[in-house]
């Protein structure tokens, strides 16, 4: 048994090759729900569909969101009505009364829907919906990622990290936003000075969490801060690490990063944006899986090998590396 801890595209892609080392029926993924919002009504869970569309064979790889090929027919009407109104475009946060109305799944994520300014194709839109009605019907986030697990003939289980809410609030030189305004509209450009994770000191991981991190844990090459983060900001989620063996894929080359505003956004909460800043970050990993030019020097076991992923055949090197790491550890 092992667990894979999953957010942005990094994991993801790890586990498009995975299952040439790791059986599937298996595995375990708990997805990162800190960049969750809800948009025009319906909650959209990003890191939650990656897996779900990458795993059901749907995911569109060009830009590593979506569903491949989807249609964009709603997006599009949105657009020519805001147009046609002379609406402004671009992200509408609501309120801050009306983030904490409705659903509490959804607090500090509420955008409206006018001009949407992510853009979510027509099937996609339909998984939103669904999610959305189910919770609406007295579901649990945990017990409808496992009916969509399903509809998409998943062959891992997939776990959201909580059926709390946490949203993950970026403080820059332009004001505090959400991740997905931050990083989706403004392209990660506003300087980072801090990142809240809005309420995880109130969130819990749930009783199925909790068993997935009693096996040996791998956390993905995933952004440390926005798609690890809110994950650590949980008390008991952090406790869970510290208890099991872990073994950390570093998403940096020294100081280079792969892709993503990992960089800036450790350099914003105070760590180095390296190899070496995400072992700091990482005080409960017990191996790391570096890259064959990463010459930094840890104070723990690492394994060397090529971390690029552009397929299946690189992940299943870079599941390959994992499992000698956690043969290390475990």
């Amino acid at each position: 048994m092992v667990t894979f801890l999953a957010g942005g595209t990094g994991t993801p892609k790890l586990l498009d090759g995975a299952a040439e080392v790791f059986d599937p029926a298996e595995t375990t993924v708990v997805a990162n729900t800190g960049d969750d919002v809800e948009l025009g009504g319906h909650l959209v869970c990003p890191d939650v569909d990656t897996v779900l569309f990458s795993g059901g064979g749907v995911l569109d790889t060009d830009r590593w969101w979506g569903i491949a090929d989807d249609t964009t027919a709603t997006d599009d009407e949105l657009h020519r009505l805001a147009d046609a109104a002379g609406l402004e475009s671009g992200p509408r946060f609501l309120p801050a009364e009306a983030q904490t109305a409705g659903r509490d799944i959804a607090r500090w994520r509420r955008f409206s829907g006018v001009a949407e300014f992510m853009e979510i194709g027509d099937r996609d839109r339909a998984v939103h919906i669904t999610r959305t009605s189910l919770l609406d019907e007295g579901n649990s986030l945990t017990e409808v990622t496992e009916t969509l697990a399903d509809a998409f003939g998943l062959d891992v289980s997939l776990l959201p990290m909580s059926d709390d809410p946490v949203s993950t609030l970026i403080n820059t030189d332009e004001g505090t936003m959400h991740f997905q305004e931050y990083w989706v509209h403004h392209r990660a450009e506003p300087a980072v000075r801090d990142v809240e994770f809005r309420g995880a000191d109130d969130a819990r991981i749930t009783d199925a969490v909790a068993d997935a991190l009693a096996d040996p844990v791998v956390v993905g090459p995933s952004n440390p801060v926005t798609s690890i983060g809110p994950m650590l900001a949980l008390d008991d989620f952090a406790d869970a690490l510290a208890d099991t063996p872990v073994v950390a894929v570093s998403p940096f080359v020294e100081e280079t990063v792969f892709s993503g505003p990992a960089a800036d956004l450790m350099a914003g909460v105070g760590y180095d944006p390296s190899t070496a800043g995400v072992a700091d970050a990482y005080p409960f990993a017990d191996a790391f899986v570096l890259d064959d030019e990463d010459g930094t020097d840890l104070d723990r076991p690492a394994v060397r090998t090529d971390t690029r992923i552009d397929g299946a055949e690189d992940a299943a090197r870079v599941a390959s590396a994992v499992a000698d790491a956690l043969s290390e550890v475990a």
